[in-house]
């Protein structure tokens, strides 16, 4: 994709040079045409880029060079961009929400009981098999922010294996008790990390489907977990 912006400060050719180089340093961005005469920078890149991004590139908002969307909308992009981004994430949900509905619709209502089980039984599943695809992958991605898997390596391959046990376990409705309380246990665990990570702005890749898909920590993550904690909690309430 390609946008136009508008970008004072610049005045001569050391400047057009200087921005040129700050802003290809973004490695999404493919190519950069500024021009001081016009005001102007167009730039080409491999998804969008928020305005912010760039005005960091730029040096922040102190510096000199201040950048603004002229041929785009940048909320409707931004919501594009964070669509196409997390686009595997929200087809799982929405996948698994569906079955779940279907599955729980009971004497014209909703068995939300049922509606727990068959989601996190889809959830567990669903995401150990993208992790089963490459578990070294994985495992060595988990490690870097996990709590656990930090300081003990082998973790994120048992991880792993805990979500295929718990699908599995929600799919057969083998002890409901216990199964719960080990989902509680390891989905605390697991946000712990998570959350360090979204808080402390790190630019790190999430492991919530495996190595298949490169997909940033972000709130999502953070919210992908919690949906968990809150419902194997309500179970437990419930039972």
């Amino acid at each position: 994709m390609t946008h136009t912006y508008q970008l004072t400060g610049m005045t001569c050719s050391s400047c057009e040079n200087k921005v040129k180089s700050n802003l290809l340093v973004l490695p999404e961005i493919t190519a950069v045409e500024v021009s001081k005469d016009n005001h102007s920078a167009t730039i080409s890149m491999d998804k969008h880029i928020g305005l912010d991004t760039l005005q960091q590139a730029l040096g922040g908002s102190e510096s000199k060079y201040q950048i603004s969307p002229v041929s785009h909308n940048e909320m409707v992009e931004e919501a594009r961009s964070w669509a196409e981004t997390y686009k595997p994430i929200l087809l799982i949900f929405g996948y698994v929400t569906a079955i779940s509905l279907v599955v729980s619709w009971q004497d014209n209502a909703i068995n939300f009981m049922l509606f727990m089980r068959i989601f996190m039984t889809g959830f567990f599943l669903t995401f150990s098999f993208f992790k089963m695809l490459n578990l070294k992958a994985f495992a060595e991605s988990y490690a870097m922010y996990d709590i656990v898997a930090k300081k003990f390596g082998a973790w994120g391959y048992i991880y792993a294996f805990i979500e295929l046990g718990l699908g599995l376990s929600f799919a057969l409705n083998l002890s409901p008790v216990v199964v719960n309380w080990v989902t509680l246990i390891v989905m605390t665990v697991s946000i712990l990390g998570v959350l360090e990570s979204v808080l402390n702005k790190k630019k790190i890749r999430c492991a919530c489907l495996g190595a298949v898909f490169n997909l940033p920590m972000s709130t999502v993550t953070i919210v992908e977990d919690a949906i968990m904690i809150a419902m194997s909690a309500a179970m437990l309430i419930l039972m």
